[in-house]
Parts: structure tokens; C-alpha cells; sequence
């Protein structure tokens, strides 16, 4: 472990990797009850650890501190998929509402853009989260950054990362936030 920490030798820290996996899978399995997803967030456990290494001090157990980032993993991805089931609701509300009235909730640039969870469907889970605060609830990029913690900067990416996606997939002219 000092190796490993001390002058971040890799070789060293694979063989952590090796002692502990199992373990770590084992306890995100018990949180997860999906191997799958267990297995992805024991990857970013270790790759948490190996760049929080210098992080770590010493005083108490390795495994406890390596634990710590696993569990930190999972209470991170268990926002992620709530986020995500609020969004995919409000997705199907706003779509029942649409549905039969002919009427979209907002202006819309190009009648291909009253299909949605179709438009939504080609981004990443954060682009889709800011661009719907940004377009579904009006909100300006300090608001979106407030309500999910995400970096002012980083609203920003993904709002312009998942416009420019839509565009390309859908071939669809520039639109801008009304």
C-alpha cells in the first residue's frame, strides 16, 4: 500500500486491485442486486482510488477507505437512475398531456421537435437533464446548476454538447434557448 501511494506505482496498486476486488464487488452486489452494475462501479471505485491515492492517510484500514469510495459510487449512481426516473416521468406527463391537442408546451423551432422523448432519446443523461431544465422549465444555466450541482461551466457543455447532437442526428436547423 505505501508503495502504491508513496511513488503511485501502478504495479503495486494492481496488486491491490487483485486483493480487493472481490471484496468490493461483493459489498455492491449486497447495495445493487445487479451484478452488472456492480462490477461498473467497482471499476470506478478503483479508478476513484487510484487518483484519490495520496487522498488516503494512513491511520485506518485500506479496505475501510476503499469501501468508503465504493459506497460513494453507489449512493451516486442511486441519484443518477432517480434523476433520471423523475425526468423519464415528467417525459411521459408531458407527453399525455401533448397527446390528442395537437399543442407542444413551448415554441418550437421545427415540428420534428414535437416528438420529444424521440429528440431527447440521442443524448447523454446529464445533457438531457440540462437541456430539458433549459427548454422544458425555462430555467437560465446558473438556476440548472443550482438544482442538480453540476458546475455552472459544466451546464453549459452539455447544453451546447446536446444541441449540437440533436442537430446533427435529426439534421435540424440551429435552435436557441427562447
Amino acid at each position: 500500500m505505501a508503495r502504491a501511494r508513496g511513488l503511485r506505482d501502478r504495479a503495486s496498486f494492481a496488486v491491490l486491485v487483485t486483493r480487493y476486488q472481490s471484496r468490493v464487488r461483493g459489498y455492491l452486489r449486497q447495495l445493487t442486486r445487479d451484478p452488472a452494475l456492480a462490477d461498473d462501479l467497482a471499476q470506478e471505485t478503483f479508478i476513484r482510488a487510484w487518483e484519490k491515492l495520496s487522498s488516503f492517510s494512513g491511520k485506518g484500514q485500506w479496505v475501510s477507505w476503499l469501501l468508503a469510495i465504493a459506497h460513494r459510487q453507489f449512493l451516486q449512481s442511486l441519484r443518477k437512475r432517480e434523476r433520471s426516473e423523475r425526468l423519464q416521468t415528467a417525459l411521459e406527463a408531458q407527453s399525455s398531456t401533448d397527446d390528442g391537442r395537437g399543442a407542444s408546451p413551448s415554441p418550437q423551432p421545427d415540428s420534428d421537435l414535437a416528438d420529444l422523448p424521440r429528440l431527447l432519446s440521442v443524448l447523454s443523461e446529464d445533457e438531457r437533464i440540462a437541456l430539458v431544465l433549459a427548454y422544458g422549465h425555462g430555467m437560465s444555466h446558473a438556476e440548472i446548476s443550482e438544482v442538480t450541482g453540476m458546475a455552472l461551466g459544466t451546464v453549459k457543455s452539455h447544453i451546447h454538447r446536446g444541441k449540437a447532437r440533436i442537430q446533427q442526428r435529426f439534421d435540424l436547423e440551429k435552435f436557441d434557448h427562447a
